[in-house]
């Protein structure tokens, strides 16, 4: 059977992919590092990926399938996956978790609602690594009700003062701009007051300060802002319909974008390579428990592969019901992710106690507990994650709210004057 002229186009493009990243990166020696285990970035450190960056877009490898006009090179999607398969045998760019909240979340999302002017502004710059988006998300008193923000913008003549401030914003330390939820109409329902601005984090007013993580790093980081002033250029999306935005980055963020694919880091042909390599470590490949538990971690591995598979098919064939679908893979690595930490502390036995020195593997395999539960909270809990296909693809009935409908000025003013022993 002859080939079609679309798939003679990729292998060719393929090709020259090929030889692109074999002239100018280095090879990958070991597996990618993943956000669970990243350590902390040092500004040298970013500043030597900014460059690679720069190198990787100047090639026309950022941005494959994103918009021309927007700095991107417009190519069909089986461009990009032709270039990650190549790709995978390199060092690409690394900025850790703010890569993918730049390219990943922000980007789609900024591509979605912000306005052309804005995209021009700021897109190619991401591309090219110049700009490093971060989410300012979460208030410390809203987190799982993200609708609930307290951090404001004012309007005072032809500029909105941003106040409050804004928690767990990943990498935040190292980056450039943080996209942040605002609430700037405290008289309507909180769903519908909400706006969404670009900060420069090096602005006047913002002050960001890193959480030390139980791993040791200090990745987290929290947000003051203090009479930080902004135009009307840094305004994503439109004022007051902020939501509209916000269920679209959910929606990047559990990956069920337009162009979903199998979420998973693992190499499902063999058998947890990792875990196998701890078991070589701890002289157990031919323990019969050890074998039984890496056979364990492999049969969920394949599961989870399948899973992420089957869910890309369903968004691919039904985008409407994308963001309730992507839960599935959302809970899926919540609830896995801690069963296989486990088994990988069961194969380190004592080594995952005690280590000679950070590299060890029994280090790895404790900082993986550690860090397990991560998926189970960032980006929305499981129990959220339960909440949205129950509703969103089950057709079951909501949950109660007291404040459906309620102005948000009322729905605070009512909290602080709650009693447990109202009437």
């Amino acid at each position: 059977m002859s080939e079609t002229p679309e798939r003679v186009a990729i292998q060719e493009y393929r090709a020259r992919a090929r030889d692109w990243l074999a002239a100018n990166l280095e090879p990958r020696t070991g597996p990618a590092e993943s956000y669970a285990h990243a350590a902390d970035k040092s500004e040298a450190y970013i500043t030597e990926q900014r460059r690679l960056q720069r190198r990787v877009f100047e090639a026309g490898y950022a941005g494959i399938t994103w918009p021309v006009e927007y700095g991107g090179q417009g190519l069909p999607r089986a461009c990009q996956r032709a270039f990650d398969a190549e790709a995978r045998r390199y060092r690409m760019p690394d900025f850790g978790i703010v890569g993918g909240t730049s390219y990943g979340v922000c980007a789609m999302t900024m591509l979605a609602h912000g306005s052309p002017e804005f995209l021009r502004r700021h897109i190619p710059r991401m591309l090219a690594g110049d700009e490093l988006f971060v989410q300012f998300f979460s208030d410390p008193e809203a987190g799982s009700d993200l609708a609930g923000v307290r951090t404001q913008a004012v309007r005072r003549g032809d500029t909105w003062v941003l106040n409050g401030s804004k928690i767990w914003s990943s990498g935040a330390y190292y980056a450039d701009w943080g996209m942040c939820l605002a609430r700037t109409d405290w008289d309507v329902p909180k769903h519908q007051g909400l706006t969404w601005f670009a900060v420069p984090i090096r602005a006047k007013g913002v002050t960001v300060r890193r959480i030390r993580q139980i791993n040791g790093n200090a990745e987290f980081c929290q947000e003051f802002f203090d009479d930080v002033e902004l135009g009307d250029e840094h305004v994503i999306g439109a004022v007051n319909d902020g939501w509209t935005v916000t269920r679209t980055m959910l929606l990047h963020e559990r990956g069920g974008g337009s162009d979903p694919v199998p979420k998973t880091a693992r190499d499902v042909r063999r058998p947890a390579p990792d875990l196998v390599a701890l078991a070589a470590s701890r002289d157990r490949l031919d323990d019969p428990l050890a074998q039984q538990l890496v056979m364990r971690a492999h049969i969920d591995d394949v599961a989870r592969a399948m899973l992420g598979r089957r869910l890309g098919a369903l968004i691919r064939a039904d985008p409407a019901r994308a963001g309730g679908v992507a839960s599935y893979g959302k809970l899926a690595a919540g609830t896995y992710d801690p069963i296989r930490a486990n088994l990988a502390l069961e194969i380190a036995e004592d080594a995952a106690v005690t280590w000679p020195d950070a590299g060890a593997p029994g280090a790895d395999a404790a900082t993986g507990l550690l860090n397990s539960r991560f998926m189970a909270i960032a980006g929305g809990t499981v129990e959220m994650q339960r909440n949205s296909i129950g509703e969103r693809v089950l057709g079951l009935p909501r949950e109660p709210s007291f404040d459906t409908g309620k102005p948000f000025r009322e729905v605070i003013r009512d909290a602080h004057n709650w009693s447990p022993h109202a009437d």
